[in-house]
């Protein structure tokens, strides 16, 4: 399941996988996870020797159950520190480094493979899933919504997490990253050509999981390799 920020990727993903009996992947969280380690190291995200040397020591554990997300920096867990503003504005530019992508894609393509192996099947969301990190998906979903739309559900997202911010100032910020993501030279965020764009705009989350499972079941993927691909 791929998508820019605030069409609702990581809530759909994580119902949709609750209700397969699938596994969960957020490879967005894995990212952050790196960034701030980077930000920890006092590195520069703009360095990108510094942040290469950061994201190859950093100790990431990612978990796959929808009804957990834990990420933690070794043991100790981050799940929440990584949604703050501060790497919310550096992921960018740490993920666009080659080998912080290089390093993070093999990593999640060896989750896929476990969780596959043990479970049966996983959704995985992010931003290049469907054109980089598992191009032979069996179904790829592309999740799009207006800029309004996404600034609003930001918002929403931080005000109920005590994050404080106005829908001008999250606007500003979505549209930043899309311009970053979908310009970055490693992995930008494009949707892939055999994707089924699903437009979020009008559509509440119980709307979108109810799509997205009429589309894994046409597939015939119910109960067997379950994997909307995307960050």
């Amino acid at each position: 399941m791929d998508g820019p920020s605030g069409t609702g990727k990581s809530t759909v993903a994580r119902r949709l996988a609750a209700s397969l009996g699938a596994g969960y992947l957020d490879t967005g969280a894995m990212y952050r996870a790196v960034t701030l380690a980077v930000l920890r190291a006092g590195v520069d995200p703009a360095d990108v020797t510094a942040v290469r040397r950061v994201a190859e020591a950093t100790d990431l554990h990612v978990g796959t159950d929808p009804n957990r997300a834990n990420v933690h920096l070794g043991s100790e867990d981050v799940a929440t520190e990584i949604r703050g503003q501060q790497v919310t504005l550096a992921v960018s530019a740490v993920s666009a480094v080659p080998k912080v992508r290089e390093l993070l894609v093999a990593r999640q393509r060896q989750i896929i493979s476990e969780v596959r192996a043990t479970v049966g099947g996983i959704v995985v969301e992010g931003r290049d899933i469907g054109t980089v990190v598992s191009p032979d998906a069996g179904l790829k979903v592309y999740l799009t919504a207006s800029a309004d739309a996404r600034a609003a559900r930001r918002t929403r997202q931080d005000s109920a997490e005590g994050r404080t911010a106005t829908v001008d100032v999250v606007k500003a910020d979505v549209e930043r990253r899309d311009r970053l993501d979908s310009t970055r030279a490693a992995s930008p965020l494009k949707q892939a050509d055999d994707a089924i764009e699903v437009d979020t705009t009008e559509l509440d989350i119980d709307g979108v999981v109810a799509h997205l499972l009429d589309l894994v079941r046409d597939r015939g993927l119910s109960g067997t390799s379950v994997q909307p691909a995307g960050r």
